[in-house]
């Protein structure tokens, strides 16, 4: 098997079943996971922010970075590679709080609802996710089987 990284503010995708894509260090961000079980063809991204006007230099170099310029991308990609809307899955990681702001920022949370009014907009729903919480994250697509593991102190799940 190989292994492809999905580093943070970045995105992959693949159709091939020797292919495991896995992104680390999930914290505030977000790992929207993609995956047709048809096709096996599966699909990834981690990005850190929810909009790009906070930064529109940042994301016209970096898009992945913002979940409302780099989720449209993850899904042209996922089309592209031969995923289909009918039969594909989302799974969803991260959007935890790693710090105490009092609230102020909640980058977690933001990126949580922003992601979710994206995805109801388009017509979209989340099969499975694991979101929120104190906690950093590795989540694991298997491209043959489209398992998803998430890693977390030592414990891992299946999503």
């Amino acid at each position: 098997m190989s292994s492809i990284t999905v580093q943070i503010a970045d995105y992959k995708v693949s159709s091939s079943p020797e292919d495991t894509i896995i992104t680390y260090a999930l914290g505030s961000c977000i790992a929207v996971i993609l995956y047709d079980p048809v096709s096996k063809v599966g699909g990834m991204i981690h990005y850190m922010l929810p909009l790009s006007k906070t930064s529109p230099e940042k994301a016209a170099v970096k898009p992945a970075m913002f979940a409302d310029t780099g989720i449209p991308l993850l899904f042209q990609e996922f089309y592209k590679a031969g995923g289909n809307k009918n039969t594909m899955t989302i799974r969803v990681t991260g959007g935890g709080k790693l710090y105490e702001d009092n609230g102020t920022f909640d980058i977690g949370k933001r990126n949580y609802t922003i992601l979710r009014k994206m995805l109801w907009k388009n017509g979209y729903s989340i099969l499975a996710e694991d979101v929120g919480d104190s906690k950093s994250r590795t989540a694991k697509l298997e491209i043959s089987t489209g398992k998803l593991l998430v890693k977390s102190r030592g414990e891992e799940i299946e999503l």
